[in-house]
Parts: structure tokens; sequence; C-alpha cells
């Protein structure tokens, strides 16, 4: 592995982690704004769904604006936008300026959802793609895992506030980083063709696109069983279980632990074996282990250590699942790798929204209610998988890639 392509995962992980360590730093401080801005539980949590919201439209926009503009004046702008609302952020006085900001500050770290993939099919395809790409969100990976607890301590010694101030400076760092550690991908030779006119016909050629659409959703539902974990998980182990904030933090980073590191693995085992022979064995040990640990709480054996363990398998699979059928998407997609990036954040965001949301209609604070929304979204996965990688159809391009 080259120095030069460490790098580039290096500063690609750092950009698309500002939005998600936005988010992980945000979870413990949720009861104390509450209390500090005097305002209900839902408002607050108005805060935290408008940026999964604006994580869905943004991206429309962004992608085209890449493929337009170039990757790099993409990426500042996306900082920028999102230093100043987070500047806000720690400023506002009361909930319903702290949602305003909260949403520009996701409209702002969307960028990093979508321009880093297009820069990873910009230089690569197949395996090495899957190697980039998982060492990605290796650096990617320090937000669940880090976030929470820095959070924590960060609320405890400066209070809530400074969480914004925190990601301020880091999204000033990114910036840093990226204007000395990133060449430009998309060169202005290929950018003539491109516009929100050819987005628009791209958007309307990929979602009829089966493939696409079909890989799409298989990470969405993955991604959106997440979402349903995150939403429910902090009521679950420290209202149900009794966890401390501070143990529930190191809960929390086990399955990202898990989910990063078993992920590592993905372009040595797709450089093996291909990517629709990881893709489809990752999908349905991901169901089954979710499956599992749904049916021991519907039993009535609420046990946290055999949750702990299914949800630990269950999120290590899922590490194989999504940088996998993110590549085989993009995989035919390079001419409009930034409109199908944007697409698939978006498809992405929009199923992970509807499953937090769907889930939280039947959250009571106890485990079965999340563990039953978990293994919905990942028995979809695997029956997407079915349809959409029938077995024996490897791609040509994937082929090629072998």
């Amino acid at each position: 592995m080259t120095s030069g392509f460490l790098r580039i995962a290096i500063v690609l992980g750092l950009v698309s982690a500002i939005g998600p360590f936005a988010i992980d730093m945000y979870l413990p401080a949720l009861p104390t704004i509450g209390a500090d801005l005097d305002a209900s539980p839902l408002a607050v949590q108005m805060s935290l769904v408008v940026v999964f919201l604006s994580f869905a439209v943004g991206p429309l926009i962004v992608g085209p604006l890449a493929d337009m503009y170039g990757r790099k004046p993409v990426m500042y702008g996306g900082l920028v936008v999102f230093a100043i609302a987070s500047i806000g952020a720690a400023l506002a006085p009361n909930v319903a300026w702290l949602i305003f900001f909260r949403l520009v500050q996701g409209l702002g770290s969307s960028t990093g959802m979508v321009v880093p993939r297009a820069v990873v099919r910009d230089l690569h395809t197949g395996p090495e793609a899957t190697k980039l790409m998982s060492l990605l969100m290796l650096v990617f990976s320090v937000s669940p895992i880090l976030a929470p607890l820095t959070g924590s301590v960060i609320i405890e010694t400066f209070g809530w506030r400074a969480v914004f101030w925190a990601v301020t400076i880091a999204a000033v760092m990114a910036f840093v980083l990226m204007m000395f550690g990133l060449e430009e991908t998309r060169p202005a030779e290929h950018r003539g063709d491109s516009s929100f006119g050819t987005a628009w016909a791209g958007y309307k050629v990929l979602v009829v696109d089966r493939s696409f659409v079909g890989l799409s959703l298989i990470g969405g539902f993955g991604i959106a069983s997440f979402f349903v974990y995150l939403a429910n998980s902090s009521f679950v182990v420290i209202d149900h279980y009794g966890l401390t904030p501070s143990q529930y933090s190191l809960f929390f980073s086990v399955n990202a632990v898990s989910f990063f590191g078993v992920s590592q693995s993905s372009g040595w085992l797709t450089a093996k074996f291909g990517l629709h022979r990881v893709v489809r064995p990752a999908v349905f040990g991901f169901a089954g282990a979710m499956l599992i640990g749904w049916a021991i709480m519907a039993s009535g054996f609420e046990s946290l250590a055999l949750m702990t363990v299914t949800l630990f398998i269950g999120y290590g699979l899922l590490g194989l699942v999504i940088p996998t059928t993110a590549v085989l998407a993009m995989e035919e997609q390079g001419a409009i790798a930034g409109t199908a990036s944007a697409l698939m954040g978006t498809l992405h965001m929009i199923t992970g929204v509807v499953a937090m949301t769907v889930s939280g209609f039947f959250a009571n604070g106890e485990p079965l209610p999340m563990m039953t929304g978990i293994a919905v979204c990942a028995a979809l996965a695997m029956i997407l998988t079915l349809f959409t990688l029938k077995r024996g159809a490897e791609p040509k391009a994937t082929m090629a890639a072998e």
C-alpha cells in the first residue's frame, strides 16, 4: 500500500467523518440540551432528525455540483457551511434556532457523504476501489468509536455548547488537510458536459437501473438497521439495563469496532473471491445474526450479553456489506460518479430516516422493539440480495477486476 493511497484515505475519511462526528458527540448531550433550553424531548430529538433529513436532500444537489465544478471546491464549500452552522448552533438561544442550524450543518456535511465516494470511483474500480473504500471507512470509524466518549467528557467539562465548537475546529483541520493532501480527481476537461440537466437525466437513468437501485437499497437497509439502533440504544441500555452514559459509550463503541474492523478485510476478500461472492454471504450472515438476536428477545430472555454478541457479529458482517455494495453500484457509473454517489446517499438516508421514524412509533425503552426494527431491516436487505444478486450473475466489470 503506497503512502499516497493511505494519504488519500486519511483525508477523505476525515472529511467523511465530520458530519457523523457531530451526531455521535451530540448524543450524550440530548437530556442536558432539553433542560438548558427548556425544550421537550420531541423538540430536542428533532434537532437530530433534521440532520438525517438534510443528509437525504443535500446529496441530490452536491453530487451534480461535484461533477460540474470538481471534487475539491464542493468539499471546501461544504466544510465552510458546516463550520458556520456549527458556530450558530453553539450560540443558539433556543431549540428552534438549534434545529435550524443543525439542518444547515447537515447540508454542509452532506458533501462528505457524497464526494469522497466519487473520488474513489475517479481513481479506482473493482478490488482496488474496495480497498480504498474500506481504508477510508477505517479512518471514518474514529467517529462512532471515540465521538460518544469525547462528547461525554466535553459536555461534563465545558457544557453541551462546547461540542459544536469542537466540531468547528475539526472542520477547519479537515479543510487544511484537504488543501495539502488531496489533488483534484475530476479534471476540467471532464466537467464540460456536466450540469443539473445532465444530472437530472442521470437520475432518471439510475432510478430505473435495477442493479444500481437494488445494491443501493441493500446497503440502505443495512444502514437503516444502524439508524434504528442509534435512535433507541441509549434508552434501552441506560434506562432498561441500567448502564451509565459512559458505559453506554463503550457499548456503542464495541459495535463500531466490529463494523470497521471487519470492513478492512473486504479488499482482500473481494480480490480473492469477487465482489458478488463476498456480498451474498455477508448479507445473509448479517441478517441471520440480527434475526437470532430478535428471536432471543422475543422469547423473553432479555440478556444484555447475548444482545451485545448478536449485534457485534451482525454489525461486523455489515462492515463487509456497505463498502462492497457501494463499489458494485458505482462500478459502471464512472461518467456520472458524483450523480450516482448522490442518489445512493439519498437512498441510504431516506431508507434510514423512514426506518428510524417507524421504529419510533413502537419504541418503549425495551430491547424487543429495537431488535424487531433492526431484524426487519436486515431481513429486507437479505430479500433484496436474493433478487438483485442472483447466483452466478457476476457482472463483467467485476469479473474483469478479478
